[in-house]
């Protein structure tokens, strides 16, 4: 067929120019949204990219190494949306955990099925160099937001590690709630009035 004849040319295409692993993690997403982490497979991420049925066993071995991989980009992009608000946001410590926070769940309602994938999912590997990295980097910006406003490095001082659970919670909880429709009230507001509620209750909770 002409359209499966082109679209076979583009994927050769991209492989020749070095682009396939990149094609293959952006169909690896769209399976992933529209199927779920159960329904997820490599023969469906060929196919959407226009691949033979070996190339993503070939680029990522199997299921979980893909879901790997793709986990580390949920990472890297969940850590991308933070600093997007931060950058919007006062330079004071607290506003910029409150912005952060924000990015949270702005990440989480624009990519729900990597929300998922990279907090809820046993399948990604995170002894993965490049994840554990990704993972880490998230994790120690969180530290550092917290210990910004505490005053205590959670790294130094494990009781901190209190403070930085709660924050955490909060900014986890929202985000969760939201993607999963169980915030009704707060989904439902325009998008500058829920921003501003949501502010509203991380700054709340950093005051206490």
């Amino acid at each position: 067929m002409p359209a499966e004849s082109g679209k076979s040319a583009a994927a050769t295409d991209r492989y020749h120019h070095g682009d396939l692993h990149a094609a293959l993690l952006e169909a690896a997403e769209a399976e992933l949204a529209e199927r779920g982490i159960e329904g997820f497979s490599l023969r469906g991420v060929a196919k959407r990219a226009g691949v033979s049925h070996a190339a993503p066993a070939h680029h990522f071995g199997e299921v979980a190494g893909l879901l790997t991989a793709l986990a580390d980009v949920g990472f890297r992009r969940f850590i991308d949306c933070q600093k997007q608000e931060m950058v919007q946001a006062a330079p004071d410590a607290a506003s910029q955990l409150v912005a952060a926070g924000l990015g949270y769940m702005n990440f989480a309602l624009d990519n729900p099925a990597l929300f998922r994938l990279i907090f809820s999912s046993q399948r990604p590997d995170y002894e993965y160099p490049a994840l554990r990295q990704s993972a880490s980097e998230a994790f120690t910006m969180l530290v550092g937001m917290t210990a910004a406003v505490t005053g205590k490095d959670a790294f130094e001082h494990p009781d901190a590690m209190r403070d930085v659970t709660a924050v955490w919670a909060i900014a986890h909880g929202i985000a969760d709630l939201l993607v999963s429709g169980r915030l009704g009230w707060l989904g439902g507001l325009p998008q500058q009035e829920r921003d501003q509620v949501v502010r509203d209750i991380i700054a709340r909770m950093i005051r206490k």
